[in-house]
């Protein structure tokens, strides 16, 4: 009897232990992916921001190199000793998932803007709910307590299940790492009443028909609901 009740708070100690080394873990910081959309439909033109028309992979390349800039000025300008912490990377769609065109891991800007400015070929379908689990388990991977996936898209899901499916297993699985996922949707030329179903789930969904409105979009999740970490006030002597 008592054996075994000395290997039941030996139990309970080791569980203890480990959840306070979880909890000790979590390092201040953001995580973001990007899922950045290059399906064919981005071929298609819309109003840029001088009243002319572009095709949406161009306008999206402008606004991916606005965000990069973004997330340097947040991640560099900073009162601390060291930059803040933020982990990032971009995915795109490829056949009915995704692939890691910029590896997540410590913000890589120049990769970044690399893709920006060199990306010239949207083609194939849109797999928003298979692009949205591999770029959600990178963020619920990152030890930064921070998590967020961001998805510019200009359509519907179309190849294998929907984000509004696979988002209650992420959430899930963040409630058992005792965290947060955040995940924000741009809808860019697309009705954004398609993502009323992501939003019930909790998502941010926000619509932009033209160059300006994606700009503005993007800086208002980026500035209100992904960049928060504020200074700490100076102290006065």
């Amino acid at each position: 009897m008592r054996t075994a009740f000395s290997a039941l708070v030996l139990a309970l100690v080791a569980v203890l232990q480990f959840g306070s080394f979880r909890l000790l873990a979590a390092e201040d910081g953001v995580a973001l992916a990007i899922i950045y959309d290059t399906s064919g439909s981005m071929r298609q033109t819309v109003r840029n921001n001088t009243g002319g028309f572009s095709p949406k992979y161009v306008i999206a390349n402008r606004a991916l190199l606005k965000i990069v800039d973004q997330i340097e000025a947040f991640a560099t300008n900073s009162t601390a000793d060291a930059p803040r912490k933020v982990h990032a990377g971009l995915f795109t769609f490829a056949n009915n998932g995704a692939k890691e065109v910029v590896k997540f891991g410590p913000f890589d800007a120049e990769a970044l803007r690399q893709f920006a400015y060199s990306f010239s070929e949207p083609d194939g379908n849109t797999p928003l709910g298979n692009a949205l689990k591999t770029a959600a388990r990178c963020v619920l991977d990152s030890p930064l307590s921070h998590k967020h996936v961001l998805i510019i898209t200009d359509g519907v899901n179309n190849g294998g299940p929907t984000p509004s499916e696979v988002i209650p297993s992420l959430n899930r699985r963040a409630e058992r790492q005792q965290t947060s996922l955040s995940i924000h949707f741009v809808a860019f030329d697309v009705d954004d009443n398609e993502f009323t179903p992501v939003k019930k789930l909790g998502a941010t969904v926000v619509g932009a028909a033209n160059e300006t409105q994606l700009n503005n979009q993007l800086d208002f999740i980026l500035q209100n609901q992904i960049l928060l970490e504020k200074e700490e006030p100076a102290k006065t002597k």
